[in-house]
């Protein structure tokens, strides 16, 4: 069936979208270590888990190991980007899941309404009574840790605030008039949902998600830090700050340069969200 005229006044949000130099930094600095994590088998110099105990704790510029080695021998720079991949599949993987949830769930229960919508709004209110990293932390404690157990405990509990946003638009986009028309033209509700409110009511979430990669990465290193998240000999920047601890007084850059990889790499998506959601602002 032909789809209404009337369609054809929807623009998403993300075809407005131009580029700023905020953006352009951001996405700059994550297509970078994006590249990184892709091509990391070509760019480290040694294997990340390999120990050489006689080279324990070698210095920066060290000849062979550009970036020292750590307590075992084992080089910092093929470490850090090795670290990449971990890194930035906790960010990319552990938002897939709540976003798509998420999503789902807030159109639907922002576009059937009744009885659905009070149902998963009382849901979502259980979810926010708890603090959000008490629920993961709780996860963890009963599944164990591991990267397997953070994508699980972050699928069960991250998916609310995508939900709200998304429901506050299918609110508004199910009263709008190409919406009404293509109600009246017959076509079915799960139809009106997947082709007309759900490409126009993504669009928050889908900025949003950009921010709350940053989060999540953190999150991730934060818990691999204490233990709970990437496990030994994992190369993981926040395990690899951990286990620097002891030497930061002789040995800083065991902790301090995986320190600085994490920050560029938050600080190139949180570059990259504050610029879209501001040209977002500006352009609606």
């Amino acid at each position: 069936m032909r789809e209404p005229d009337a369609i054809a006044v929807v623009q998403p949000g993300w075809r407005r979208v131009h580029l700023s130099g905020l953006t352009l930094v951001g996405g700059s600095l994550v297509l970078l270590w994006v590249l990184v994590a892709l091509f990391a088998p070509l760019l480290a110099p040694h294997d990340p888990d390999s120990t050489n105990l006689g080279a324990l704790l070698k210095p920066p510029l060290t000849p062979g190991h550009l970036l020292g080695t750590d307590q075992l021998g084992r080089d910092v720079l093929s470490r850090i980007i090795y670290g990449t991949r971990v890194d930035l599949s906790m960010g990319l993987i552990g938002v897939m899941a709540p976003f798509t949830i998420g999503i789902a769930l807030g159109v639907i229960s922002g576009y059937v309404g009744g009885k659905l919508d009070t149902l998963l709004m009382r849901l979502v209110d259980v979810a926010l009574a708890f603090p959000f990293l008490v629920l993961v932390l709780a996860i963890l404690a009963v599944r164990g840790p591991g990267l397997g157990n953070y994508y699980i405990a972050l699928a069960i509990v991250a998916w609310v605030p995508y939900a709200r946003m998304v429901r506050a638009e299918t609110l508004v986009l199910k009263r709008s008039e190409f919406v009404e028309a293509a109600r009246l033209l017959g076509f079915s509700g799960a139809y009106v949902m997947r082709k007309h409110v759900l490409p126009n009511a993504v669009t928050p979430a889908a900025v949003f998600v950009i921010t709350d990669i940053v989060l999540t990465i953190l999150l991730g290193s934060g818990l691999s830090f204490f233990g709970l998240g990437a496990q030994p000999p994992t190369a993981e920047w926040g395990r690899m700050i951990a286990e620097g601890q002891a030497f930061l007084a002789t040995s800083w850059w065991i902790s301090v340069l995986p320190g600085i990889a994490l920050l560029l790499l938050t600080l190139g998506f949180a570059l990259l969200g504050d610029g879209i959601a501001k040209e977002m602002r500006v352009r609606t």
